[in-house]
């Protein structure tokens, strides 16, 4: 059973999230929070494995609690709900350590389809959104953290790690890294699945978001 837990500041909203995934068998709303600072607590108090998170709440908005919810430690992942297709909330979410994100009139069945796959660990971002993603908010990062932290990362990683990190962070999938390097989908998964654990990332949004910020990679290379 996928439990989940919803935060948002309107209620109508909560309610008709609710309504959705109460009449799905494999999923369990178990609470609901009003803004950002019952949202942290309750994910603490009720360990969901999935937290639907608005942005734009009062006190502590979505942001925020992202980051605080991410930085406790706990298995629970953030689902981002946004109004707009990647606006600058939904990047700022993702480097808080949100595994995705929701537009807020998305099709029921989008919503339970992305639900159901960050529950299983995996990002909701399309490699073509990861693009976007790098063209839109890439420019705007803070300056890389030099040669050191680069070098420290890449450390880290074999050479055939380092070839497929290199073409996770442009944001392509894992059937293009196999056709590109003449592996398998398989093969490609098991080295992504290592760079995840050597980086201590939680999925292949979070590894585009430190190869940018480091340096490691940058726009049109």
């Amino acid at each position: 059973m996928i439990k989940v837990l919803l935060v948002d500041d309107q209620s109508l909203l909560r309610m008709g999230f609710r309504l959705i995934l109460d009449a799905e068998p494999d999923i369990e709303v178990v609470g609901e929070a009003g803004d950002g600072a019952a949202g942290v607590s309750m994910t603490a108090a009720l360990q969901p494995d999935v937290v639907l998170m608005d942005v734009r709440m009062p006190g502590l908005d979505g942001i925020q609690a992202t980051e605080a919810i991410a930085a406790s430690g706990t298995a629970s992942r953030v689902l981002i709900l946004t109004t707009f297709d990647l606006d600058q909330y939904v990047f700022a979410g993702l480097r808080a350590g949100a595994s995705g994100f929701l537009l807020k009139d998305a099709p029921p069945p989008e919503l339970l389809r992305a639900i159901r796959t960050v529950a299983a660990g995996e990002s909701v971002l399309a490699p073509t959104a990861t693009r976007r993603l790098i063209d839109q908010f890439v420019p705007l990062m803070p300056q890389a953290n030099g040669r050191t932290h680069r070098q420290e990362l890449l450390d880290r990683l074999t050479d055939r790690e380092r070839s497929v990190f290199a073409q996770l962070a442009a944001g392509r999938s894992n059937r293009e890294i196999a056709a590109d390097l003449h592996l398998s989908e398989g093969t490609v998964k098991i080295h992504v699945g290592h760079i995840l654990a050597k980086l201590q990332l939680r999925d292949r949004v979070q590894a585009v978001v430190l190869a940018y910020e480091s340096g490691l990679i940058t726009p049109g290379s």
